[in-house]
């Protein structure tokens, strides 16, 4: 059976962590990925025969199917110098931000069959939420869904959304991690050394967000209801982080990003 050869133009934090969510996915013997870098890794922190690294962009786009453009959107126009007349009937995916799928078919053509996709470096453990959004070829779509359901979820929205999704799901990453560390470091107050304070916050983390992924209808107040009970210390905890701005700084946080994004987005148009 033929491969499919996978090109990660920028292969940066993000390019890195897809990298290395294809290579422990089920899709590993069904690829062969080709890996641009400006500076190359005297000793790859991936190591694997169906793995490739290179600077040339254009030898990384001419053996492929299909092109993940993972670079900083000041890169993108000069890698797009370089490459567009090697795109010609290739699937092209972009993780970059702010360039919506307007500007992106501008850039690459017309005619190019092109993926917006925004996923999280949790891709590297097989767990991003990615976001999908296209111009109308099945086949494209269907392709990213092969390679991004492998390595978490994946949800088709509009292109006018991609920018809150960044946000939510991309940046949240970091939110999530703050909270995390939030949590142990009030663990260590009550007590616990750091690795048992942080194993707890983890666990925990998990757990709550499972509760949810395995049951759709499920909602955040009705689990949080089946802990608290009248006059109980949960209840009393939740409230004092409420008195403190806990539900708001999150909203507001979010907003601010999106706000950023958006200043981002108006710059590059």
């Amino acid at each position: 059976m033929k491969k499919t050869n996978i090109a990660i133009i920028g292969a940066g934090n993000l390019g890195m962590s897809i990298i290395k969510g294809l290579l422990a996915s089920p899709l590993k013997e069904k690829i062969n990925i080709v890996a641009s870098k400006r500076k190359l890794p005297e000793k790859p922190s991936v190591e694997n025969s169906h793995l490739f690294f290179t600077r040339d962009n254009i030898y990384a786009v001419k053996a492929s199917d299909v092109v993940i453009f993972s670079v900083q959107p000041d890169q993108f126009p000069k890698v797009v110098g370089e490459v567009k007349p090697f795109l010609k009937d290739k699937v092209l995916i972009s993780t970059i931000t702010g360039l919506t799928l307007k500007s992106l078919q501008q850039a690459l053509g017309e005619e190019s069959r092109i993926v917006r996709a925004m996923p999280n470096t949790a891709i590297a453990v097989s767990r991003s939420m990615t976001c999908l959004s296209y111009n109308g070829d099945e086949e494209s779509i269907k392709m990213a869904q092969t390679i991004f359901n492998t390595l978490g979820k994946t949800l088709i929205i509009e292109d006018v959304l991609m920018q809150a999704a960044t946000v939510l799901g991309a940046s949240g990453i970091a939110f999530w991690m703050r909270l995390i560390r939030a949590t142990t470091q009030g663990g260590i107050q009550l007590g616990f050394d750091a690795g048992e304070a942080k194993a707890i916050a983890v666990q925990t983390c998990l757990g709550a967000a499972s509760i949810l992924a395995n049951n759709q209808s499920a909602h955040p107040e009705s689990e949080i209801d089946k802990v608290t009970t009248p006059k109980g210390c949960t209840i009393r905890g939740l409230n004092e982080m409420e008195y403190r701005g806990l539900s708001s700084a999150l909203i507001r946080g979010l907003t601010a990003s999106y706000e950023m994004i958006s200043q981002l987005k108006e710059n590059m148009d």
